[in-house]
C-alpha cells in the first residue's frame, strides 16, 4: 500500500489531455496540471485547462516559455516574465495557493530550479512551489515508463509523480499504468507530500539552498 499523488506538466496539449481527463475521470482520480503558459493563449488549449478546472483538478504555473530554467536565467525580469505572466494566463482557473513548479531541464532537483530573485517573487506573491519526488522520465521512454513508474512508487510511502501530456505516445500507457497502480494498492490523493512543498503560501518551510543558483543577475 502506498499513497500516490500525479501531476501532468507541459500542457495542455488537444491531442493528449482530452483522454488524459477522461482516463481520469474513468479512475476517479484528481490530479494537478502544471501549464505553460504561453500555451493558454491557444483558445482551444486553455479551454482545455477550463475543462480540468471544472473537473476538479488543480491547475499549477509551469512557467510561460518552459525554455531555460530560472536558475540559469540571467535576466531580473525572468520572474515576472515566467511566472508572473502564467499566473496571469491562469487567471480564474488559479488554486487559492497559487501552486508553481519550476523545471530543472530533465527533472533534477538542483540549483537550476530557482535564483534568489524567483525566490523573493514566489515570497512577495504568495506562491507554493512544488517539486516532486519521482521522475519515471516518460518523455524519453514512452513505451517503458510505466514500470520505472511502479517501481518508484514501491520506494516511499507517498510518491508526487511528475508525468507529461505531450504527445509523445507515453500517455497511451497511463491507463495501464493506473491500473497496476491500483491493483498494487496505491491510494490515489490530490495534495502534495509535505517534503515536496518547500515555499508554502509565500513562506519558506524547508530548506531551500539546493534549489537556488547564486547566478549575478544583470539589471
Amino acid at each position: 500500500m502506498y499513497d500516490l499523488t500525479l501531476t501532468f506538466d507541459n500542457g495542455p496539449d488537444p491531442d493528449v489531455t482530452p483522454r488524459v481527463l477522461d482516463i481520469l475521470a474513468e479512475h476517479g482520480i484528481k490530479t494537478t496540471f502544471f501549464v505553460i503558459g504561453e500555451k493558454l493563449a491557444d483558445p482551444a488549449r486553455r479551454g482545455l485547462a477550463v475543462r480540468a478546472h471544472g473537473e476538479g483538478h488543480w491547475i499549477g504555473n509551469h512557467t510561460f516559455t518552459h525554455s531555460i530554467p530560472l536558475g540559469e536565467q540571467a535576466d531580473r525580469g525572468t520572474a515576472e516574465n515566467e511566472i508572473g505572466r502564467t499566473q496571469s494566463a491562469i487567471s480564474d482557473l488559479a488554486h487559492p495557493q497559487r501552486w508553481f513548479r519550476p523545471f530543472g531541464g530533465g527533472g533534477n532537483l538542483d540549483a537550476r530550479l530557482l535564483k534568489p530573485s524567483v525566490v523573493d517573487y514566489l515570497i512577495r506573491n504568495k506562491h507554493s512551489c512544488v517539486l516532486w519526488n519521482a521522475i519515471p522520465r516518460d518523455w524519453d521512454d514512452p513505451d517503458g515508463w510505466t514500470e520505472r513508474a511502479l517501481v518508484q512508487c514501491n520506494r516511499q510511502p507517498w510518491t508526487l509523480m511528475v508525468l507529461h501530456d505531450l504527445p509523445t505516445g507515453a500517455m497511451d500507457h497511463l491507463e495501464r499504468f493506473l491500473d497496476a497502480a491500483e491493483a498494487a494498492g496505491a491510494r490515489f490523493r490530490q495534495d502534495f507530500p509535505p517534503q515536496c512543498v518547500p515555499i508554502r503560501n509565500g513562506e519558506i518551510v524547508l530548506p531551500i539552498n539546493d534549489y537556488v543558483s547564486s547566478l549575478e543577475e544583470s539589471v
